[in-house]
């Protein structure tokens, strides 16, 4: 029972990593792009559908605790103890690594399917020194140092907001928390005209949600409780991608694994809606620069991503979806990471950006004077 609950698994893995980019790959979502959209640009579209995929997440994973009996305490997200300073200075600088790449690791598995060799290389660099803070060299410092800041939660809490909410307003906030937040998630995403008429965008983000939840319950409530190897995991593409090159490559851990296989299901997705679409091409690297600058972001991304516990999509939504401690500390280093890699490649340096707010700012106040 233990071979066909992992191969189970690792197919709704794989089923959950297809049906992710093909959507994606069809809507042009990412989240890197979104978070420029609405810092550069002012719009706004395609951060509210991964609101809306947090919205969906957030009341699936309500629906899985209240009908299933799932544990938030379970998933790696809520720790006893919370490193959140390790946590802000690896999500800033997974942040910064994805803007020098121009997406973030789940970004680069749509733009690998798609046919994209730069992706190739940022993966190969993110995944070694992942799994070299995650298990190799560098995990003795960080454990021995970046997580050794900790804060401990009280006896019997667990590092969500609802169950922090719970010692303090009672059982009832416990119950209330995550469906009020969604309904504030899905009426800002639900009133945007521009996202209404993108059915596609949408799509992707419906998928996304329901692809947390799915992973969620087939590791959680719905996997054999006897078959010891099954982790309680949903999407995340951090230690997935690192440990599927190393399952790959050296055949360390196991294959059949569900965030090992959404891996694998991204990539082919994002095939099949390239192929589709007849969009698929081979790109590279148009000049040494170029490549330096994904090199540097991936390396970025690669330790900054274990450090925050996750990428934008498992911080983001995933760990979101419990409304774990940790989210909005990584999402709020991530953003202004990303602004930070923002800054030193429009302005040429993060110390232009900031002479360049300061002259805005003393525009805006001349005029009163």
């Amino acid at each position: 029972m233990q071979g066909l609950a992992a191969i189970a698994v690792g197919l709704t893995g794989l089923a959950v990593g297809f049906a992710c980019g093909f959507t994606v790959q069809r809507a042009r979502l990412c989240t890197f792009g979104a978070v420029e959209d609405a810092l550069v640009g002012g719009n706004w579209r395609r951060l509210k559908a991964f609101g809306l995929s947090l919205a969906i997440a957030i009341l699936g994973v309500q629906a899985l605790i209240v009908f299933l009996g799932f544990d938030p305490g379970t998933t790696t997200y809520v720790p006893a103890r919370l490193a959140l300073a390790g946590t802000l200075a690896g999500a800033i600088l997974f942040g910064l690594g994805m803007a020098l790449v121009g997406t973030c690791a789940f970004g680069s598995l749509v733009r690998l399917g798609s046919g994209d060799l730069r992706s190739l290389v940022t993966l190969l660099v993110f995944a070694v020194l992942a799994y070299a803070v995650l298990r190799g060299v560098l995990s003795g410092w960080r454990i021995g140092m970046v997580e050794a800041v900790a804060l401990s939660l009280p006896v019997g809490t667990i590092g969500t907001y609802p169950d922090l909410l719970a010692g303090w307003l009672g059982p009832l906030a416990r119950h209330l928390t995550g469906p009020v937040v969604a309904a504030g998630l899905l009426a800002a995403a639900l009133r945007d005209a521009r996202l209404r008429r993108s059915p596609r965008l949408v799509i992707a983000a419906v998928v996304l949600g329901l692809g947390v939840v799915a992973g969620w319950a087939v590791t959680g409530p719905l996997a054999d409780p006897f078959a010891e190897q099954i982790r309680v995991q949903s999407l995340t593409f951090v230690a997935p991608v690192a440990r599927a090159l190393f399952a790959l490559v050296a055949g360390e851990g196991v294959l059949l694994d569900f965030g090992v296989m959404t891996v694998f299901g991204v990539v082919i997705g994002s095939v099949a809606a390239a192929f589709q679409a007849r969009e698929f091409r081979w790109e590279a690297f148009d000049d040494q620069r170029e490549m330096r600058r994904h090199l540097c972001g991936a390396a970025l991304m690669g330790v900054g991503g274990v450090l925050a516990g996750g990428c934008t999509v498992g911080q983001g939504l995933t760990a979101g979806s419990l409304l774990a401690l940790s989210w909005p500390v990584a999402v709020i280093g991530m953003v202004l990471g990303a602004r930070i890699g923002i800054a030193i490649l429009l302005e040429g340096s993060t110390v232009e950006w900031l002479r360049a707010l300061t002259r805005r700012g003393e525009g805006l106040r001349s005029p009163a004077e």
